[in-house]
């Protein structure tokens, strides 16, 4: 049923009528269940593609008991990771024979809120969330208390697990590679920009940095360091403060590739040269990141790999063939070097 235009008219009677069966005969062909001659399976489909008929997903769904589909948090979908992901975890779904109704909650608690209360358990038989930033960890423990089935993904503490399954990759060791990239290149005065609070989401990654500053001798200092929100603009404005306040800085180590790239420019827009005068290195490794020029070096994440990890994870919930302590781990972050970070120019 795909050359023929959408009838919302179009009922399930009116395709039972036309083909001379009953209505439920209609549904079981529909759904490939029951025993129904070939003949007439074809009859069925033939009605239901002349008159345009799609089933009502809601009224199945409230019949069954049970959705065809899953619910996706998404922080931002304006970030390319975002849809990046959604984009993994629709194909997953579609495997399992699921659909995605997603929800973009743009760093808003209230808009993921009224989201779950409205289709979680009802028009959605689980709920996957792209990390937990922008929901409270109670909210999702009281829907996993109601019975449905709740999956975090992309969640970076490994070693400070939720009380909801998860799928989880190393964050701290991202930050770790990162750094340890530019202190091999022979940077010591390397600031660093965070996009979250200290302790927030990005926080394993800001470990990872510290750890690794320690490690080489260099005492982090607070001047070095921002603290700021995840996106291009706030990257660019941290950029331009800390350069302009510590203009010695020769690398920059930024915990996100989006704020990464506003740094880029802040650095242009002051006249620093990257990687010549200032190197700067992130993690993720979106699409933009392959795109800028220079390129963007970055410490990749497995987001492919953690979307299909989250929905499927997800399913086995929602089979009963996982529980409420299940952990998924994750292939280990990469660095994959690009043109924005290079030796010192002293050292050169």
């Amino acid at each position: 049923m795909s050359s023929k235009p959408f009838n919302p008219a179009a009922t399930i009677k009116d395709v039972a009528a036309q083909a001379g069966v009953s209505v439920m005969t209609v549904s079981n062909v529909l759904r490939g269940r029951g025993r129904v001659s070939e003949e007439t399976r074809k009859r069925v489909l033939e009605t239901a593609e002349r008159q345009g008929y799609r089933p009502n997903l809601t009224a199945r769904a409230l019949v069954e008991g049970k959705a065809p589909t899953l619910a996706l948090m998404l922080s931002c979908i304006t970030n390319p990771f975002y849809p990046e992901f959604a984009l993994a975890a629709n194909l997953e779904a579609l495997r399992h024979e699921r659909h995605l109704l997603v929800c973009n909650t743009d760093h808003e608690p209230d808009g993921g809120s009224g989201f779950l209360e409205q289709v979680a358990g009802s028009l959605s038989d689980g709920v996957l969330v792209a990390n937990n930033g922008d929901l409270p960890m109670d909210e999702l423990l009281r829907l996993q208390e109601r019975g449905i089935p709740v999956v975090i993904s992309v969640w970076e503490l490994p070693d400070d697990l939720p009380d909801i399954p998860c799928v989880t990759f190393d964050s701290k060791a991202a930050g770790k590679l990162a750094v340890e990239h530019l202190v091999e290149l022979g940077h010591r005065r390397i600031g660093a920009i965070i996009g979250s609070p200290k302790h927030g989401i990005h926080g394993g990654r800001y470990a990872g940095f510290r750890d690794v500053m320690r490690a080489a001798k260099i005492k982090p200092s607070a001047a070095d360091e921002r603290f700021t929100k995840d996106s291009f603009e706030h990257g660019y404005e941290a950029g331009k403060d800390l350069l302009s306040a510590r203009p010695d800085l020769t690398a920059i180590f930024v915990s996100n590739d989006l704020p990464a790239l506003g740094v880029m420019n802040a650095a242009s827009d002051l006249g620093y040269s990257v990687p010549d005068d200032l190197s700067i290195v992130s993690i993720t490794d979106i699409i933009p990141a392959r795109q800028s020029r220079p390129g963007l070096t970055t410490v990749a994440i497995p987001t492919a790999e953690m979307a299909e990890k989250g929905v499927s994870l997800l399913v086995e919930l929602m089979a009963g063939r996982a529980t409420e302590s299940t952990v998924v781990h994750t292939s280990p972050p990469t660095l994959v070097v690009r043109g924005s970070t290079a030796a010192p120019a002293a050292s050169r």
